[in-house]
């Protein structure tokens, strides 16, 4: 993938972030000095509709962070890591292409998490190695914590703690395999006595973000203890400057991320343990996420200071739409249609409309109530091939163009071959 990326950087080709090159230096002082309001202080009033060019920009650079969590991801279920990262976290922002010169929002990755499910969801969302060797068989890598750099705090205007939460990569049969069941979460909301005022959440996010396995070395602790006990070790790190977390995911991780981002304000882990008045704003930024907790739920986000949630949803996405009955939606909503890209093949499909990639197209050219579509921003559309055949034949561009050389597959001295496909880092 690498000689890809390579060859599509020498050819002026943008691989992540959605910024015109040639405006770098615009584009980044308009960040930096708006990053509040793009972070959604006054919850994006007058910024979605039309789409204000940097917030554009700020939603493109937050959707490439979900996308390195599928493009890093083995699902491979011949290789002892399917389930694992493929990259180490010092080299992931650039095996994945978002690590590059032009790409002024610098950040370094401090922390990978994994997660494992008690319930019936594990066959539909977790993917397990045949090998019998397999490195786990009971969790998933799940995604990621980073910082941004000194560099990329000039860039953004402040400190930014990111968290990554990585979606299902199965097909979509796996929203008829769930159970809508709505449970209680007191590890989230605390022990409350009201039953008819209770938050309750969906099952199957709850199970993912916060079950544990002795059994398996990576979750002794649930994804959300792994997770929350990194952002506070970088809040009280960063404890003197200006901060910002932000959560990004999709599909499944979008649902994960909106828990995880209620359950950091929630909880205080946003503020430091010895500046208690000091609390960062915390925002999510999320894409196709299906619902996620019922009306007490909403109630309870709309009740949280410091806690901002952007919801993206393609018009002709199911997924969003799902469960059907005795939930409620939180934060604000973007609405693009990627059926007004004339880039894109007509007709889409139920994959076509949820895929983020797909998604990312969208934003770039998303032209709002008044119709259209025209991208806005110069992010390359190779990339919106790259898991999926979505692009016009006359852009000439391969299907499904991001795999790993021979899929991992490496010749030996002595002419035998063998799978290796994932750099060695928590294991």
């Amino acid at each position: 993938m690498g000689n890809v990326i390579s060859y599509l950087k020498k050819k002026g080709r943008q691989i992540c972030g959605g910024r015109n090159t040639h405006d770098t230096t615009k584009t980044t002082t308009g960040v930096a000095e708006r990053w509040q309001l793009l972070s959604g202080t006054t919850n994006w009033k007058d910024l979605l509709d039309p789409l204000d060019l940097n917030l554009r920009q700020y939603i493109l650079h937050y959707g490439s962070m979900a996308q390195a969590t599928y493009d890093t991801f083995i699902s491979e279920k011949a290789s002892r890591y399917a389930g694992a990262s493929r990259y180490s976290k010092k080299d992931l922002l650039s095996k994945v292409g978002i690590e590059y010169k032009a790409n002024p929002y610098k950040y370094r990755v401090t922390k990978y998490f994994y997660a494992t499910s008690s319930s019936l969801v594990l066959d539909s969302l977790l993917v397990v190695s045949l090998s019998r060797e397999a490195w786990s068989k009971e969790s998933n890598w799940m995604g990621f914590v980073a910082v941004a750099t000194d560099e990329g705090k000039l860039a953004l205007g402040r400190r930014d703690i990111l968290i990554s939460w990585r979606g299902t990569i199965q097909n979509l049969e796996w929203v008829n395999d769930l159970q809508f069941e709505l449970v209680s979460a007191p590890e989230i909301f605390g022990e409350r006595n009201t039953e008819g005022d209770e938050p309750k959440v969906h099952l199957g996010w709850r199970s993912i973000y916060t079950s544990d396995d002795p059994k398996s070395p990576f979750n002794k602790t649930s994804g959300r203890h792994q997770v929350l006990d990194e952002v506070r070790r970088l809040v009280e790190e960063y404890k003197n400057e200006e901060t910002s977390i932000t959560i990004t995911g999709h599909s499944m991780g979008a649902a994960v991320s909106t828990l995880n981002a209620v359950d950091i304000v929630a909880q205080g882990y946003n503020k430091p343990k010895d500046m208690p008045n000091k609390a960062c704003p915390v925002t999510a930024f999320v894409f196709a996420s299906p619902r996620v907790g019922n009306g007490s739920f909403q109630k309870f986000f709309s009740s949280l200071q410091n806690l901002r949630i952007l919801r993206v949803r393609n018009a002709r996405d199911v997924v969003p739409l799902y469960p059907l009955i005795g939930y409620s939606e939180v934060g604000e909503e973007l609405v693009i249609n990627t059926e007004e890209s004339s880039y894109l093949k007509k007709p889409g499909n139920l994959s076509s409309w949820h895929t983020l990639e797909g998604y990312l197209h969208g934003v770039a050219g998303t032209q709002g109530s008044k119709g259209g579509f025209k991208l806005e921003v110069d992010r390359d559309i190779a990339l919106v091939n790259k898991h999926m055949n979505l692009l016009k034949d006359e852009h000439c561009v391969p299907e499904s163009w991001w795999c790993e050389k021979n899929k991992g597959m490496v010749q030996k001295e002595d002419g035998s071959w063998l799978l290796m496909d994932h750099e060695h880092d928590d294991f």
